[in-house]
């Protein structure tokens, strides 16, 4: 069956539920549309010029008129870094968020040339934030960046809580989470759904506290003779402090690196944030001092090709540089997908006699998301009706999923991105499939995933190309020899062999071509291209992307 626009409440991810990233969920009712997070995930070596993926956005653009506002749960690149790239495409609607987390929204409006046009509403005391039958009010929870939130979205037909990502940590620096209490009253109250947190579902134990990190990060710099690089997720203010703490109690000067370490911490003083943050050495003053007085706070835990670690790792800096005996500790986990390019990150180091030092060798980093017993924790607490568990893979939807039913959930449902699940009224069901897929940007534009231009530069890559250039006169005779232009082939390299079996082809062809059969250039090139592609698979094992362009042969052919 499919939904009642004008009478069910329902809901739609269109990212974030089949990977983790690119979170975009909507709650439609009464025919309006309210959106929550605007998200991208980080393309891999399989999309060779590409740096971002966009989930498809065709079903709500189509739907923009009743696109009611974009509320944004907190400043993470998965929750709001495509908002600049296809807020446009969205009928312009208003974007709600709180001050740090709009704060970072308008560092990357102001680079796509649209600050002030967006209509961005900061929220600073949670609400609530009336749109058409939705009304929403931020509900703080600890995560790894300030101001994480998760959103109770009240309407006529229920209560929905929006988790957002999160963890429990009462003892944070940075901010006042949501208390047991709190979330006790929510329950109590009534919640129709609990769409929450996947990500670390797996885990078995509680995440940790930020504090916990803080003994045995200070523990290890002060062990340190040479230069200390720590790298970390920038958008984790509180670690970013105990960082800058810790620099300050081990008697080193603190070295800022990366643009978007200087500009979280530029967002966060703006807030009120960092308060006792000790001061920035320049990079190229640091360059003077002794290696044991100074260390370097970084981007690039994540293997980020042109992050500022890896300009350490490369010995590319023309300020300040590492050595052997110095050490760079990753206080950061691994996010799935990102472990070759860590992997080669860390091989550079190693093989330059530089001490590395990851989550895996010492207690320096804790995680973001709820484990086991903390998503326990928060099913008793919120006693939902239904369950449906986003931000993950299958994989972790699924154990989140059976978490859930183990905890007596009455309905418990697993989403893949386009599920369209009918929450109210009556029972809960499935009820539609919209379309969806992904995005990529190629430079400063968008292109389907699905795109030919992905498909002929994977191709090229994995591959090769060849151009093969034919000119001819009008009276049909050829005009020198064929141009043949391979890239990236073994015929590039010096194979004679290869290089006179691909000429000898060509003439071959061309010679057998007979002018009393008619034949089109287009007729002619696709029957050239097969040829040496055949040709390719034979002699090399290989499938390169052929072009063949004949010029100065008429329609008809000579």
């Amino acid at each position: 069956m499919t939904a009642n626009p004008e009478s069910d409440l329902v809901f739609v991810p269109l990212g974030g539920s089949s990977e983790i990233g690119m979170n975009l969920n909507l709650y439609g009712y009464l025919g309006k549309w309210l959106m929550v997070d605007l998200g991208v995930s980080f393309a891999g070596d399989g999309l060779p010029g590409i740096d971002l993926i966009f989930p498809d956005i065709s079903f709500i653009e189509a739907r923009k008129k009743n696109l009611l506002g974009i509320i944004l749960t907190h400043g993470h690149e998965d929750h709001i870094g495509a908002l600049a790239h296809l807020w446009p495409r969205l009928g312009n609607p208003p974007v709600f968020a709180t001050p740090f987390t709009a704060e970072l929204v308008m560092g990357k409006l102001e680079e796509a040339g649209l600050l002030g046009e967006v209509d961005l509403r900061i929220v600073k005391d949670g609400g609530p934030i009336e749109l058409g039958p939705f009304s929403v009010r931020y509900v703080p929870l600890a995560h790894s960046i300030a101001e994480g939130n998760g959103l109770l979205i009240t309407t006529p037909k229920g209560v929905i809580f929006h988790t957002g990502d999160w963890k429990l940590d009462p003892d944070t620096s940075i901010a006042d989470p949501a208390t047991e209490e709190t979330l006790k009253s929510i329950g109590k109250k009534g919640v129709l759904a609990m769409i929450g947190d996947s990500t670390n579902v797996f885990n078995k134990h509680a995440s940790g506290t930020e504090k916990s990190v803080k003994g045995p990060l200070l523990d290890l710099v002060e062990k340190q003779q040479g230069r200390v690089v720590v790298t970390t997720f920038a958008s984790n203010v509180e670690r970013v402090e105990s960082i800058g703490e810790i620099a300050a109690r081990a008697g080193r000067h603190l070295v800022i690196m990366g643009r978007s370490m200087k500009r979280v911490i530029g967002a966060a003083k703006k807030c009120g944030y960092l308060k006792n943050f000790p001061p920035i050495l320049s990079e190229a003053d640091a360059g003077h001092l002794p290696r044991n007085k100074v260390l370097i706070l970084c981007t690039g835990c994540q293997g980020e090709f042109r992050a500022a670690l890896n300009g350490l790792a490369e010995d590319i800096n023309k300020n300040i540089g590492l050595s052997a005996g110095d050490t760079v500790i990753f206080s950061s986990k691994m996010i799935p997908g990102n472990e070759r390019g860590i992997a080669r990150l860390v091989n550079k180091l190693v093989l330059r006699d530089i001490h590395v030092v990851t989550e895996k060798d010492d207690n320096i980093h804790v995680s973001g998301h709820p484990g086991e017993p903390e998503l326990i924790k928060m099913f008793d607490w919120i006693r939902p009706k239904i369950a449906i568990p986003v931000h993950g893979e299958a994989r972790h939807i699924e154990a989140h999923a059976k978490l859930a039913k183990t905890l007596q959930v009455p309905f418990v449902f697993r989403p893949e991105n386009g599920t369209m699940i009918k929450l109210a009224p009556g029972d809960p069901e499935v009820v539609d499939k919209v379309p969806t897929g992904y995005s990529v940007l190629d430079g400063t534009r968008l292109l389907a995933l699905s795109s030919n231009t992905l498909s002929e530069r994977r191709r090229m890559m994995e591959n090769g190309a060849l151009m093969i250039s034919l000119c001819y006169t009008p009276g049909g005779d050829l005009i020198g020899p064929p141009v043949i232009q391979p890239f990236g082939l073994l015929c590039h390299d010096n194979d004679k062999e290869l290089k006179l079996d691909l000429y000898t082809l060509i003439m071959d062809k061309i010679s057998g071509w007979k002018p009393a059969i008619p034949a089109s250039a287009e007729v002619r090139e696709e029957d050239l291209r097969l040829a040496v592609l055949k040709l390719f698979r034979h002699e090399t094992g290989k499938r390169p992307l052929i072009s063949v362009r004949i010029t100065g042969l008429l329609k008809d052919g000579p």
